[in-house]
């Protein structure tokens, strides 16, 4: 990506927001602002700013805002109404939520269309110079849990401070582990692929999710405040960096960091598979999930190219198989699902709300 690019995009934006005055939440007055803006996932973030530079390069217009605010601060920005003070795409490593979703509604943001854009694995790495760990699911809760369970089928504070201690055959070091905060999507998406699921393999878990399925939800995603686990902002890219710096230390980010990053970092096995853009794809590797964008269909028309902006997200030499966003780390559609979301980009049409 290139930063000076972002820089001047966010600068123009910023100034057409600042020419809107009190009406910038004004239906009407979205032409104010002369580029797209899209806001959200630190995963998505480097494929719409791939998007983006293309976009303008192709079409000579204004270049896209592209900011990563996380999956929730992006669809908090995006549901706060319509206008030009407010995205016009919220990125995002998660399905909307139902609480979202209903948030757009009440502030009048009626028509959403979501689009599935790829594939992307959650991944837990280490300094290549690091040991290597296969980890089971259950390591993961055991290990990341705030509270485990104890004697006499109470859960108390997780007493674990080495990997060996969770299971014997992992490394005898010390649990620390760098991760993302609770506005990102990749920190939900691991504790819905990773921890909870985890957490089902232990008995006293999996009998507590039968008998109070809320008080399960609340441990089995809520992380240890005890240094184990460290939250490291929304840029995927410093956790990376981190893990060099830091022997011993495992990061948790997304996919297409770990491809970037190959020289420098190595992913760890989660119940022995690996990941790669094969075992992504075809969902065999625990931690996979799927990233979206959600379009404002009240901007479609008021700002300008935003439209083209979306079809070129899902055309085939941008997120087909071979194309640009592949080489940036994102794992393609299959051709058949590729040709559905692109039918719902096309036609823009309205997502339904959100079961949960």
């Amino acid at each position: 990506m290139t930063r000076t690019l972002l820089a001047a995009a966010s600068a123009v934006a910023l100034l057409a927001l600042g020419a809107c005055g009190d009406n910038a939440g004004a239906p009407g007055s979205q032409a104010a602002r002369s580029g797209i803006w899209a806001a959200g996932s630190s995963t998505v973030f480097p494929f719409a700013t791939r998007v983006a530079e293309n976009f303008q390069r192709t079409t000579g217009g204004s270049a896209p805002r592209v900011e990563a605010l996380g999956t929730g601060g992006g669809i908090q920005a995006f549901c706060q109404g319509i206008g030009p003070s407010t995205p016009d795409i919220a990125n995002a490593s998660r399905p909307m939520k139902k609480s979202e979703f209903e948030l757009c509604q009440k502030n009048g943001v009626t028509d959403i269309v979501e689009i599935k854009i790829g594939y992307d694995g959650i991944v837990v790495a280490t300094a290549r110079t690091g040991s290597s760990f296969n980890l089971r699911l259950q390591d993961l809760y055991l290990g990341l849990g705030k509270e485990v369970p104890g004697a006499n089928g109470a859960f108390v504070a997780n007493p674990a401070t080495t990997w060996n201690q969770v299971n014997p055959a992992l490394p005898n070091q010390r649990i620390q582990v760098y991760g993302p905060p609770p506005t990102s999507g990749t920190r939900d998406a691991f504790l819905e692929l990773g921890m909870a699921p985890g957490a089902k393999l232990i008995p006293a878990l999996a009998a507590l999710d039968e008998a109070d399925g809320d008080r399960f939800e609340t441990i089995a995603h809520t992380v240890r405040e005890d240094q184990m686990w460290i939250d490291s902002g929304e840029n995927d890219n410093a956790i990376v960096q981190t893990l060099t710096r830091t022997p011993g230390s495992l990061g948790v980010f997304g996919f297409s960091f770990l491809e970037q990053n190959m020289d420098t970092v190595k992913a760890e096995t989660i119940d022995g598979i690996a990941p790669s853009v094969e075992t992504i794809a075809d969902g065999t590797y625990p931690l996979a999930r799927s990233l979206y964008i959600y379009v404002k269909k009240q901007h479609v028309g008021v700002t300008p190219g935003l439209e083209q902006f979306v079809m070129e997200f899902m055309s085939e030499a941008s997120a087909g198989r071979g194309g640009y966003l592949q080489d940036r780390g994102l794992v393609p559609l299959p051709e058949t699902e590729l040709a559905g979301q692109r039918a719902i980009a096309q036609a823009l049409t309205v997502m339904t709300a959100p079961a949960n």
